[in-house]
Parts: C-alpha cells; sequence; structure tokens
C-alpha cells in the first residue's frame, strides 16, 4: 500500500477468520492431495509487519471472549493489538451431546470500523469473509479502504473478489511472519483449551468450505515451545 506520510492507517482483524485461513489444511476434491498446507502465524510479527511495512497506528483484533483465555489475550495486548471482545455462547445440540462454542465477531468489526471512521484516512480489513463486503464497499466508495488481508487465498467469499486489486494474501507473507520456536520469550508449555466454531469465509467459486467441530488454536508464544489458545 502507498502510504503518505500523514496518513493515518487502522486494521481491523477478524481473528477467528485470519486463524483458521491460515492454520486449515485445504485438500484436492478427491483427497488424496493438498492444495494449501496450513501453518502458524506468529501473531507478534504479524503486528510488526502491520505497523512497519504497512505503517498501522492501531490495530484492532475481534474475538470472542473466554475467561480461560486470558493468557491470549493479555498476551495479544503486549504485542500491541487493541481488542475488542464478543461474548461466546454455549449452544447445545438437539441431542444434548455436544456443546459448540461460537462467538461471531461480524457486527462489532462493523461498528467499531464506523465508530473510529473519522480518526484514520486508510483502513485494513484483516478477513476473507463476504459479510465486510459492505463495509468495504463503502471504505472503497470514500477512498478509505487501503487493503484487504486474505488469510488463505484458497478459501474466501467470491463476494469480495470485487476488491481484488485490495488483496494482499497471507501466503504470500509466510516466511516472514510464520512461527519458530525463538520467535519469543515468556512461554513455557503448550496449552490447549476448548475451541470456537468458525468458517473462514467461500471460495472463489462461492462454495462454502465447512470447519464445523474442527478444532483450531491460536499460536502467541514461545521459550521452550509455543504455546496453543482456542480461538
Amino acid at each position: 500500500m502507498d502510504n503518505k506520510k500523514n496518513e493515518v492507517v487502522y486494521a481491523f482483524i477478524d481473528s477467528q477468520n485470519l486463524n483458521l485461513g491460515v492454520r486449515n489444511d485445504i485438500r484436492t476434491a478427491d483427497g488424496k492431495h493438498f492444495r494449501y498446507k496450513g501453518w502458524n502465524l506468529d501473531f507478534g510479527k504479524f503486528y510488526e509487519y502491520l505497523k512497519n511495512v504497512l505503517h498501522v497506528e492501531k490495530a484492532f483484533i475481534f474475538i470472542g471472549y473466554m475467561p480461560d483465555n486470558q493468557e491470549l489475550y493479555d498476551a495479544l495486548k503486549q504485542d500491541g493489538f487493541e481488542l475488542i471482545y464478543k461474548p461466546i455462547l454455549e449452544i447445545l445440540n438437539k441431542e444434548a451431546t455436544d456443546i459448540k462454542i461460537k462467538g461471531n465477531i461480524d457486527a462489532e468489526m462493523v461498528m467499531h470500523a464506523m465508530i473510529n471512521y473519522q480518526k484514520y484516512d486508510k483502513a485494513i480489513i484483516v478477513s476473507g469473509d463476504g459479510d465486510f463486503f459492505c463495509l468495504e464497499e463503502y471504505l472503497e466508495q470514500n477512498g478509505k479502504l487501503g487493503k484487504i488481508i486474505v488469510p488463505n487465498k484458497w478459501n474466501y467469499s467470491s463476494l469480495i473478489e470485487k476488491y481484488a486489486s485490495y488483496f494482499l494474501n497471507m501466503s504470500d507473507l509466510r516466511k516472514k511472519l510464520s512461527y519458530t520456536r525463538q520467535a519469543k520469550k515468556g512461554m513455557d508449555l503448550p496449552l490447549r483449551v476448548p475451541v470456537a466454531e468458525s468458517e473462514p469465509g467461500m471460495t472463489q467459486s462461492g462454495s462454502r468450505k465447512s470447519n464445523k467441530n474442527q478444532p483450531t488454536e491460536m499460536v502467541v508464544g514461545d521459550g521452550k515451545g509455543p504455546k496453543y489458545f482456542g480461538m
């Protein structure tokens, strides 16, 4: 993105879409081969990229709130992100045998993009979800759309294809932003907690790739090994 020195840039990040899009494998139709092999995004490195390369002044990350994940939230704040929480809902299925955790943040992300509208010159939207099409359309019409960072070029909404000229694919940043063992200090043993259900978006053809009941985690630290948290 060609930023003028006096431009104020804000980033609005759909945490689940980003994390699932980067981490989840995508196979060919016959299931025998990988079209895309998932990887671990280092959120600390991602913040530094937003700040130093895309000149982001504030990076808002929208995430479902679970009390057990406080260590995750603290780590993200330490990295530099400003967190906007959405309360988590626990949904019991009809057979009363399984609880799904749901924390969709679409409304919050659109709302905060508009609350802060007068404070930034350009907005970077980090999501491949078509639910943000109306926001991206409005920003583009008013000259405020900076970039759309697509978590997975193999799996995003066909709705946002209209703004492909604004795309920045996370896959192109894999070498710079992937998690490595000595990326950070202060994190010890791996930790896994319950996860939220989410779907990254739709493929270019418009067919949804479902991730129902598929666990995912978020890597936030290092030390002796990665630390994982549910999204």
